[in-house]
């Protein structure tokens, strides 16, 4: 399901790994129907929204990209309730999510696009171990393919393409996936509130939100880790700002932190 923000690159790995694990593979492009609903709004208000690199706002840019991940999310079940009818076969298929345990417990996805599913099977996965699964995957089943995957950049690529910008998971996101591992590893295997990750991310580095979590389909759990905190944890999904007791905390040790350093 692509678009003109998505990569040749993209395309062509799909359509290599397709064919060689012997999938049924369809293209489509969702250009018209992304311009369709911006009509719409356009239409309505009288406002026409851009993306930043065309000089959009935060807002205007994120709400272009929502647009067409949750696009996905409805076509994706259309075609999973129709597609075997198209190939004169009886029943349906199931939907399958993609987002993994650390894009979520971050709250990098938009509500109900390719977050929302049937079932996830990478759900419970960290970003480090599915790059450890495909390595697997390319030793065992001798698919040198795969070294395509495991080189590319995570990019949504749901942002205009330019010659001196090219969207990235880490720079949206304002952190690497390795930091999003110690981080969910933090809180839901040590149980660490904001202050005692603090803490403990002292000793790790020298340098910290997700109400998605809450709309998720079931995941397959092979991390030590889960993004299921309303199934698996007691604690709330977002910490209340006027709870002053733990930010008050860390404000005071990273000014001991100073004082030290000053020293």
């Amino acid at each position: 399901m692509g678009t003109e923000n998505s990569s040749n690159e993209t395309l062509t790995r799909a359509k290599q790994l397709s064919e060689a694990i012997g999938s049924y593979h369809v293209v489509l492009w969702m250009d018209k129907i992304v311009r369709a609903i911006i009509e719409l709004f356009t239409f309505v208000t009288g406002q026409t929204p851009k993306f930043r690199v065309h000089g959009g706002s935060p807002r205007e840019n994120l709400a272009l990209q929502n647009i067409q991940a949750r696009l996905r999310m409805v076509l994706a079940y259309l075609f999973a309730q129709l597609l075997l009818w198209i190939r004169g076969k009886s029943g349906s298929l199931l939907v399958l999510g993609s987002a993994n345990v650390d894009e979520t417990l971050r709250g990098y996805l938009t509500k109900y696009d390719c977050s929302s599913a049937d079932i996830n099977p990478i759900g419970g996965i960290s970003k480090n171990d599915l790059r450890a699964f495909i390595r697997h995957c390319k030793t065992e089943f001798k698919m040198e393919l795969l070294e395509e995957f495991l080189e590319a950049p995570p990019t949504a690529e749901l942002e205009p393409l330019t010659e001196n910008y090219v969207q990235t998971d880490e720079v949206d996101m304002k952190m690497t996936y390795n930091e999003l591992s110690v981080f969910g590893r933090l809180r839901k295997v040590y149980m660490c509130g904001p202050y005692s990750m603090f803490t403990k991310l002292l000793h790790i580095w020298n340098h910290l939100t997700p109400n998605e979590t809450t709309v998720l389909p079931p995941s397959y759990h092979m991390s030590s880790y889960s993004p299921d905190d309303n199934r698996f944890d007691l604690r709330p999904i977002l910490y209340n700002s006027s709870w002053k007791y733990q930010f008050e905390r860390i404000d005071q040790a990273v000014k001991e932190l100073d004082t030290i350093k000053a020293d």
